[in-house]
């Protein structure tokens, strides 16, 4: 498999602002900003929501691996992935092999702060909703950091200065 070094992959928890940074970071780079969750959207002429209602997750899961395989070696994009994409351990061999990957972590709290009124996203709507983003978190958070080669707070810093280091970081390497 043939990797891009230069276009970075964004993982981390709902909430974390990989979207949001994404765009940021594609504009800079001159690249196309693309998420995952999106493409399988557009693919399915579905809701991400109502795929999990209609099929399950471990359908979406599988959506979301396919998305993966045909995204992850694209040149001089910025990629964002659904925050589950770390749960199958295919994706993260590809995610390890697919260099620099940039974990945008965030506390369960701020979280909850960024989500609790976001409806679009099915995993949140059950009766306790920010238990579930913690149980979610304590699982997911190790798995992040396994495949990352950079971790990022989000929320300490204003978006530009995220950008910067996160450019900085892809520039030297490191």
């Amino acid at each position: 498999m043939m990797t891009n070094k230069a276009s970075p992959v964004l993982i981390g928890m709902m909430g974390a602002g990989k979207t949001t940074l994404g765009k940021v970071l594609a504009r800079r780079l001159g690249f196309a900003f693309v998420d995952s969750d999106h493409e399988i959207e557009a693919q399915t002429g579905v809701r991400i929501a109502d795929i999990f209602e209609i099929e399950g997750e471990p359908a979406f899961r599988a959506r979301e691996h396919k998305a993966l395989v045909q995204l992850i070696d694209t040149p001089e994009i910025v990629l964002a992935t659904g925050g589950g994409m770390v749960l199958m351990a295919e994706n993260r061999v590809l995610l390890q092999a697919h260099r620099p990957v940039i974990y945008l972590h965030a506390k369960p709290q701020r979280l909850w702060e960024r989500t609790r009124h976001d409806r679009a996203r099915p995993l949140l709507q059950i009766e306790n909703p920010k238990a579930r983003l913690e149980q979610l978190y304590t699982e997911r958070d190790p798995l992040y950091r396994e495949v990352a080669s950079h971790v990022f707070e989000t929320g300490e810093q204003s978006l530009d200065q995220l950008a910067e280091k996160v450019l900085n970081a892809l520039q030297s390497g490191s």
